[in-house]
């Protein structure tokens, strides 16, 4: 819909086409003005030689049905007057609407219209005024995702597309983009790379090296970054030119490795800000469930303050009253050493030491075992493909070749005693299936896994899954960092970090006042004033900064609603 509008909003503001419309439009009154007259002689002739008397629709019925050539026969005359008129009508209606109004449709709108979008063409450079904007190499699924944050953040961004036609089709749904080759200098002269915040190559490995090679030539100074698909592409792209390079398929696995409770009890990391350190951790083994907020006092056990909790791939804001159940993600904020206090805390409580299992050998798998072995985790881990099998190497960890829909091949890896199940395939209806069958297989297994696609991750989590991180998920919220110049906080998928402007409502208010959490549901877990000082894990009394800005954990909806409530 959208980009049929698009075309009709371009196609309209042509000036010949508005005048070929306004020829249509005579016509089809003309039209409307002939049906119209024969159906009041049909109702003369039915009346004063017929003798026949008819409703007003049945006249219009019977002029539309003669016109059409349709002529059902249910209405007819029996006198000549009669059947010499319906010839006359029948004739018209022939030649206005079965030969001329096509012809006015396509000659009048159709063909101007096809031939204003056939002149429409991508530009190949960004107008003058265009600065400090983010330039995406390809218009892709990061892309897509990522295009949202840039326009809530309010940072310009340029597609390049090589395509003429593709390029055209961006254009007209309202995108801005620009055509043009990736290997050609001039391509990203006209891009003002030069004046550009980020460049973002999201293409593959080959195209992505000639990209940085090229528009270094031109911005020597530009800050690149790479998406790299495979392992050995890193230190390419890293000597073409590139300032950051993101493995994603291997951090993805470093972030589902992450969210594993296994091996000894603790906070598992998930970032930083200034100082201001998050984690997550499980209730699972510990005195934690089946207890409420208010009753567990982290703040007064640790010295950290929780800033949600994960119920289901669900985050509940964290309300004093709210009671945490037997596999509860508590998402804890505090100092490095209130972490290390709470991982004292967490340890008397021992978990399950028994392997983990891996389904799936590819890159994600890999990455994930690796990490979990790091951690003195034993991984068993299972690989339908041989190719892929013989792929693993050297990986510490024990890999069965067979089917994971196999009961004997689960049993053989110990599905039953396994504290955590990882799905790492790339195909989000196997990984689906697979949550679904472990649960069955181990009920008190912590399931972690891969989605490609955000909106399968209500299905996951109906299968069984405690947890789900994506591969664009990831990506958009690591560029999104690289372009702040700040570490990655990746949450979860439909949860993420935020940095806004306090609000000129709230500032010089106590936290309490405003109520943040109570009426958007958002999690302050810090307050940054002007002068840049930053105060962590604020409490009721803790004053907002007039001119400074909220760091915030909350879904859009939450952001969304917060700013209805503040601005609007």
């Amino acid at each position: 819909m959208k980009f049929l509008s698009g075309h009709l909003g371009y196609a309209l503001g042509d000036d010949q086409l508005r005048r070929n419309l306004a020829g249509l439009l005579r016509y089809l009154v003309f039209l409307t003005a002939v049906i119209a007259v024969y159906s009041v002689l049909f109702h003369v002739i039915m009346w004063r030689i017929e003798g026949q008397e008819h409703s007003w629709i049945t006249g219009f019925y019977w002029t539309l049905t003669v016109m059409s050539t349709l002529g059902f026969g249910d209405i007819t005359f029996q006198s000549d007057i009669g059947r010499l008129f319906s010839v006359v009508v029948l004739i018209s209606g022939i030649i206005l609407l079965l030969i001329v109004l096509p012809f006015a449709f396509i000659r009048y709108f159709y063909a101007p219209w096809l031939e204003a979008r056939l002149r429409v063409r991508a530009p190949r450079a960004v107008p003058p005024e265009v600065r400090d904007h983010v330039i995406l190499a390809e218009w892709d699924d990061i892309a897509r995702a990522l295009v949202p944050r840039l326009r809530e953040d309010d940072v310009p961004f340029v597609i390049l597309e090589e395509d003429g036609a593709r390029a055209t089709e961006l254009v007209l749904d309202d995108l801005p983009a620009v055509r043009g080759p990736v290997d050609d200098v001039t391509t990203w002269e006209g891009l003002a790379v030069d004046r550009a915040r980020l460049v973002v190559l999201n293409r593959d490995d080959l195209s992505s090296t000639n990209a940085a090679l090229t528009l270094r030539e031109v911005a020597p100074d530009a800050r690149i970054v790479a998406l790299a698909e495979r392992e050995h592409s890193v230190d390419i792209l890293e000597l073409g030119g590139c300032d950051a390079v993101l493995h994603l398929k291997a951090r993805l696995g470093e972030q589902l490795a992450n969210r594993v409770s296994a091996g000894q009890n603790q906070a598992h990391r998930i970032g930083s800000y200034r100082g201001l350190h998050v984690a997550e951790f499980s209730t699972h083994g510990t005195p934690f469930a089946g207890r409420t907020l208010a009753e567990i006092r982290l703040r007064a056990v640790a010295g950290v303050s929780v800033a949600g909790v994960w119920e289901r791939g669900v985050m509940q804001p964290p309300r004093p009253d709210l009671r945490l159940g037997p596999r509860s993600l508590l998402v804890v904020v505090g100092s490095a050493a209130a972490m290390t206090r709470l991982d004292e805390f967490l340890a008397i409580y021992d978990m399950n030491w028994n392997a983990v299992v891996v389904i799936g050998g590819g890159v994600v798998g890999q990455a994930a075992a690796r990490a979990l072995v790091a951690r003195s985790i034993q991984v068993h881990m299972v690989e339908q493909d041989e190719a892929v099998a013989a792929r693993v190497g050297d990986l510490p960890a024990r890999l069965v070749v067979g089917d994971a829909a196999d009961r004997s091949v689960m049993d053989e890896v110990g599905i039953a005693e396994a504290p955590s199940i990882v799905l790492t395939t790339n195909h989000d209806a196997t990984n689906i299936f697979l949550a679904s069958y472990g649960r069955r297989l181990n009920p008190e297994s912590h399931i972690v896994s891969r989605l490609t696609h955000d909106r399968n991750i209500a299905a996951m989590h109906r299968a069984g899954a405690d947890q789900t991180l994506s591969y664009t998920g990831l990506a958009v919220e690591t560029i999104v960092s690289i372009l702040h110049r700040r570490p990655p906080l990746f949450l979860g998928l439909g949860v993420r970090f935020h940095e806004l402007p306090c609000p000129a409502s709230l500032g010089g208010r106590t936290l309490g006042q405003a109520q943040v959490g109570e009426r958007s549901g958002l999690t302050v877990i810090g307050t940054e004033a002007a002068d840049g000082t930053l105060e962590a894990d604020p409490g009721p009394d803790t004053v907002l900064p007039a001119d400074g800005r909220l760091l915030v954990i909350g879904s859009d909806e939450q952001l969304a609603r917060f700013r209805r409530e503040t601005v609007g």
